[in-house]
């Protein structure tokens, strides 16, 4: 059976952290969905643009393996969106594996996702992430559980490797990995 990646964004997504993600999992055989508030093409911060697959309120999240979290300034929209908030609550409560780079972190505290984990993000939203009760590590790449995160676009190599070894294990082990 295939896996299947939903990624989520607005407007103002950090390009990089967006297409990186996109095309290595489908290099690796993944069906990637691109969600986000409204149907059309999302603009990144770079010129870069994205259609889009299916709007939020529309996203079945148990259908999906995988939620991935690109940066840039498209969480500060997210994080305002109930729908979008659902997917990723969704996503920790079945301990499905959810990535997050960057800004992508402001929506894991907006989803109250935050208080408890480990994870490092853009250092300009660190002091958010500890307000909101989480433990910040400055590394290239953190793994707590289901969650990976990263820092910016120069840690996507990193980043996509735990994802996508942190996805095969929960695979394998049907759902149940353990926090770190």
């Amino acid at each position: 059976m295939k896996m299947k990646a939903l990624i989520i964004t607005a407007n103002e997504f950090e390009d990089m952290e967006l297409y990186y993600p996109f095309y290595r999992l489908m290099e690796q055989g993944w069906d990637v969905t691109i969600s986000a508030p409204k149907m059309g093409t999302m603009s990144g911060k770079h010129g870069y643009h994205m259609p889009v697959d299916e709007v939020f309120s529309e996203v079945n999240p148990e259908e999906y393996d995988l939620l991935v979290i690109p940066g840039g300034k498209a969480p500060e929209e997210m994080r305002l969106n109930v729908d979008a908030l659902s997917i990723v609550e969704h996503f920790f409560r079945k301990n499905k594996p959810v990535a997050s780079i960057c800004h992508g972190v402001q929506v894991l505290i907006s989803a109250g996702k935050a208080k408890g984990r480990t994870a490092t993000c853009w250092k300009g939203v660190k002091d958010d992430f500890l307000a909101a009760g989480g433990n910040y590590i400055d590394s290239e790449v953190v793994v707590d559980g289901n969650l990976v995160t990263s820092r910016m676009p120069d840690d996507l190599p990193a980043f996509m490797k735990e994802t996508l070894r942190v996805s095969a294990e929960i695979a394998k082990a049907g759902g149940k990995r353990k926090a770190a």
